[in-house]
């Protein structure tokens, strides 16, 4: 599952190494609107180096901690905190308790309930469960006036939101990409002419559209208008090679998909084999006016960045909003119980799956989030606009809730990078805009912190610095403290929850090295290897249970249900502890998964690609420690054909791979450690 530790992140200037991960398995089937039931289960690329551009999540967190987390002293909220909880709010506490959800195997989209010997079972395992002690410690570190619970949600749907925001800031700026700006309002028509264009395609309600493109103004216009119009977005990494990308469309059932043209020939050669029907192609200067010529000229002919391309039927971006323009927009009939999305993960097994996010449980989320960020007003005041630097790709889930759904709920203004990788370019757009929220992740900040002109510019409106994607090192967060005067408040999550689970306070005093405490509506659950509750200061399993937990896995009903704990808690794979005060910290990893710059790597795909090379008889993947990402994938090989050469594999994986998952170190072994049954010992590899 793609994580957010203080977490979350992508785009097409990306670097190989930074993508978001994620790719599918099985062919879903043609389905009806793709719908889960109230009461479904909630059980629910970041950047990389200097050198690299942003890579989800939401992502895991790494990190050992040897110390338990301090809290802050916790100042009284303002007093309009509560009133703007019930303006943002999600669905109550007693409301998020559903039963665990299932998938059907027809691919029909909709999860159902287990019925009454689940919610039997389901109610014993609770009793079963009860920690002994304090059951929400972290609420004794609340803010003294801050709600523990979000409320009714104001919105059924993120298209009532985006109608709401467009009407209430309709001359307000919303995105801004390459210096061209459009408003709310004309966030709200492009986005309307879009769905028009969708709906005359015939495509029925819950249809799947895939969006394959990097921070560029179309992406924000695509997905509002598939939202609207009743469909379900399946974000795609552009940076995926044809393997990976005829995967996760197969699996989704895709039936359209919006792709720059950069990546238009990794779509060319898997087309046929999918069920896509109509596609849409854009260019990085479709929305520029008369400077998107030059950008497209530029591109294409002197930087060489579109290789050749051909895919009969497509239909260019402009001419899909003039088309969809001339048409009557009719706004879908969606409730908080559709899908919204199918956010690709690995999960907690690295087998690639869709997340199947309802509209409620994004919402849901962006309603914890706008609660939770008032912290950030208790000493600094709230400006009258706030503008997000959105340098995360938004096909990742961290950026796609915490830059795009949250500033759009806010009416605030968010500055599209493209390329994150170009720090310099990056410094350059931070100098034209007062920027006062910065979601981004270690690597990043790591990279501006050793830019000298990033050390020259104004701080003084900056906020909020929110780490996620990878664990925040202590010595660039007292580097980021020293230069900017704002600390770095991680938090967790998973592309499972929406993706924040738990945050710092934003208005401490000190980096904390945790993940922070459980958001409002959010319970955190420590348990053992049996599903028993543990006691605070225990090692356990990362638990999570509230209302922007997802309805289940698309189509993987087996895989929802190792999951979800009969109680509705949905289980992290990550290990770590909670102090007396409610502030977790992660110490470990359930599983082999590596950890590349916030993505997640798994070993196992690994293993199958390598074992495909015929000069390969043996092959296991494990982590190893890095400097800029934190880790990277190190392939143990043994050899068939003497040989073999370590280009060669290298090469086998950049035509299979995508950047992040591609091996840094590689080391020929004559054989593998492993167990009297065969098993290959990764942890002995480890060392």
């Amino acid at each position: 599952m793609a994580k957010t530790t203080g977490k979350v992140s992508r785009t097409a200037g990306q670097t190989e190494r930074e993508e978001t991960p994620r790719s599918t398995a099985t062919r879903a089937k043609k389905t009806s609107p793709a719908k889960a039931p109230a009461k479904a289960a909630r059980a629910a690329d970041p950047l990389s180096s200097a050198n690299t551009s942003a890579a989800k999540t939401a992502t895991r967190k790494p990190a050992v901690a040897k110390t338990a987390p301090k809290a802050e002293p916790a100042p009284a909220i303002q007093a309009d905190v509560k009133k703007k909880s019930a303006r943002n709010a999600t669905t109550t506490a007693a409301k998020a308790r559903p039963s665990r959800t299932a998938v059907p195997k027809d691919g029909s989209g909709k999860a159902t309930e287990g019925g009454k010997s689940a919610k039997s079972s389901s109610k014993k395992a609770r009793i079963a469960a009860k920690p002994v002690r304090d059951e929400r410690p972290w609420l004794k570190s609340y803010p003294g006036n801050l709600p523990s619970e979000i409320g009714p949600l104001e919105f059924s749907s993120i298209g009532d939101l985006v109608i709401e925001a467009s009407k209430k800031y309709a001359t307000r700026p919303a995105f801004t990409c390459m210096d061209k700006t459009i408003t709310f309002a004309e966030l709200e028509r492009l986005s309307a002419a879009f769905g028009a264009f969708l709906q005359s395609k015939g495509l029925e309600p819950g249809a799947r559209v895939a969006l394959m493109m990097p921070n560029v103004l179309q992406y924000p216009v695509a997905l509002l208008g598939a939202l609207r119009a009743g469909y379900t977005v399946v974000n795609v990494n552009p940076l995926y090679t044809p393997r990976e990308l005829e995967h996760q469309l197969n699996d989704a059932g895709a039936e359209a998909v919006v792709i720059l043209e950069n990546f238009a020939s990794t779509l060319q050669g898997i087309l046929a084999t999918t069920r896509v029907k109509h596609v849409v192609v854009a260019t990085l200067g479709d929305m520029l006016g008369l400077k998107g010529l030059l950008v497209n000229l530029v591109v294409r002919r002197v930087k060489k960045m579109v290789p050749a391309w051909s895919l009969p039927g497509h239909v260019r971006f402009p001419a899909a909003l003039k088309e969809g323009a001339a048409r009557t927009f009719k706004p879908a009939r969606v409730s908080g119980d559709d899908i919204a999305f199918l956010q690709y993960t690995g999960g907690t097994t690295g087998i690639a799956k869709g997340a199947m996010l309802l509209h409620r449980n994004v919402l849901s989320n962006v309603a914890q989030n706008a609660l939770w960020m008032e912290t950030a007003y208790v000493k600094k005041p709230r400006p009258e606009r706030l503008t997000f630097i959105c340098a995360l790709p938004l096909y990742h889930i961290y950026a796609l809730t915490v830059n795009a759904l949250m500033g759009i709920q806010e009416g605030g203004h968010n500055i599209l990078i493209v390329n994150p990788r170009d720090i310099g370019g990056l410094v350059k757009e931070m100098e034209k805009h007062p920027i006062n929220i910065f979601p981004g992740l270690n690597t990043l900040f790591n990279a501006l912190l050793n830019n000298e002109a990033f050390g020259k510019l104004d701080f003084k409106p900056l906020l909020l610095t929110f780490g996620g994607g990878m664990a925040v090192q202590r010595t660039v967060a007292d580097r980021w403290k020293k230069l900017t005067g704002v600390i770095i408040s991680e938090g967790y999550g998973l592309s499972e929850t929406s993706p924040v689970a738990t945050a710092n306070r934003f208005d401490a005093d000190e980096f904390t090295g945790s993940i922070g405490l459980p958001i409002p509506s959010t319970e955190l659950s420590i348990r053992d290897e049996n599903g028993k509750a543990l006691r605070l200061g225990k090692v356990g399993e990362l638990c999570i249970r509230g209302p922007q937990v997802m309805a289940g896995y698309w189509n993987r009903p087996d895989e929802t249900a190792r999951a979800m704990t009969p109680d509705g808690f949905f289980k992290t794979g990550d290990m770590g502890y909670m102090d007396e005060k409610g502030f977790t910290k992660i110490v470990d990893r359930k599983k082999d998964m590596i950890l590349v710059s916030g993505f997640n790597v798994y070993p196992n795909e690994l293993e199958d690609v390598v074992a495909q090379h015929p000069g390969v008889l043996e092959v296991a993947a494990v982590g190893v420690p890095d400097e800029h990402s934190g880790e990277v994938p190190k392939l143990f090989i043994v050899k068939r054909d003497p040989g073999l050469t370590e280009a060669d594999i290298i090469a086998f994986c950049r035509e299979n791979l995508t950047g992040y998952k591609r091996p840094r170190h590689i080391e020929f072994r004559t054989e593998l450690p492993k167990t009297n049954v065969g098993k290959i010992l990764r942890r002995e590899l480890r060392g």
